[in-house]
């Protein structure tokens, strides 16, 4: 989530006009995340996230992503809702861009996650790939691995400038790691981006995954691999925490097992997901405008946990 674009109060009020959810009291922009502009909205009837889609997120991709969350919503998953108009519409543009009304979920995200949350947010992700068994729509990922060594590619003469360690840890760009990836694991609906700030909890349990704006249809197990790039690293240092990794794993299994030819693929699933934030991150580093509110992410930080998976084989998922 992040604020690229900047909307006026009475251009807020004249979308919620279109919803029957009360008359705007308050409004505030979302600085975390990088991807659409975000708004924490509270009218006479509760609280509302006002999402405007940015140039990443491709309108023709919206039906998906908003009827994958009305889906899961539908069958008890901790997934926000989407408001739909007088008239039944998911969106409607703001300026020329779509935007959506999603239901606000209680909760906060946990920066330093402990085991508890760790096993927790493994059951929901596991929960998650379940319940969209069935969900009919599909979806090709627009940042797949080869389209982020593409990425990755047409920005190292500019390496230097984030990190003189960035090429000595990518002097390919993840051409190794896109040329061996697994191509036959299991597949359906999957998250791809669930990060700590992703997921809310109240009381140790999780009540809210949102953000699905990079779900497609793909891996599983590379599904389970972001997360585990994603939270088993501490903030302070870098340094991987095991304890952290175990209890992902565990509460994943204990919904949905591994298959035998997914827990191999790991190691290099693992990767791979670390590349595709550095790629973003990379991207992000020199595109984010000056006057947006959001915070520009340090594409080194995945690059060192990519460099660790590289070195560590399978003792991470054990």
């Amino acid at each position: 989530m992040a604020v690229y674009t900047h909307l006026t109060a009475a251009e807020i009020e004249g979308f919620l006009a279109d919803y029957d959810v009360g008359e705007l009291r308050s409004v505030k922009g979302i600085a975390e995340g990088v991807s659409n502009s975000n708004w924490l909205v509270e009218t006479t009837q509760g609280r509302f996230i006002l999402t405007m889609f940015e140039a990443r997120t491709e309108a023709a991709d919206l039906p998906f992503f908003l009827s994958l969350l009305d889906h899961l919503s539908a069958k008890d998953q901790p997934v926000p809702r989407t408001i739909h108009t007088h008239t039944g519409l998911q969106m409607r543009d703001v300026r020329g861009k779509p935007a959506a009304l999603i239901e606000f979920l209680p909760g906060i995200s946990i920066d330093e996650p402990e085991e508890p949350h760790a096993f927790e947010v493994g059951v929901a992700l596991a929960n998650l790939h379940l319940a969209a068994q069935d969900f009919p729509r599909l979806r090709k990922s627009s940042l797949s691995i080869p389209i982020c060594v593409d990425m990755l590619h047409s920005r190292a003469g500019q390496f230097d400038a984030i990190d003189q360690q960035l090429a000595q840890i990518l002097p390919d760009c993840g051409d190794h790691i896109r040329d061996i990836l697994p191509t036959d694991l299991p597949q359906g609906t999957i998250h791809a981006d669930l990060f700590p700030d992703n997921v809310l909890f109240v009381d140790g349990a999780v009540t809210g995954l949102i953000d699905f704006y990079f779900a497609y249809t793909g891996a599983f197990a590379f599904d389970l691999a972001v997360l585990h790039a994603a939270w088993s690293f501490a903030l302070c240092d870098n340094t991987f925490r095991p304890d952290i990794g175990s209890a992902l794993m565990a509460g994943y299994e204990s919904r949905r097992a591994l298959e035998e030819r997914e827990r191999p693929a790991l190691p290099i699933l693992a990767q791979a997901a670390c590349l595709r934030f550095v790629a973003t991150r990379v991207e992000d580093w020199f595109a984010t405008p000056e006057d947006g509110l959001v915070r520009r992410k340090d594409p080194m930080q995945f690059a060192e946990r990519l460099a660790f998976y590289a070195q560590s084989g399978d003792a991470p998922f054990q």
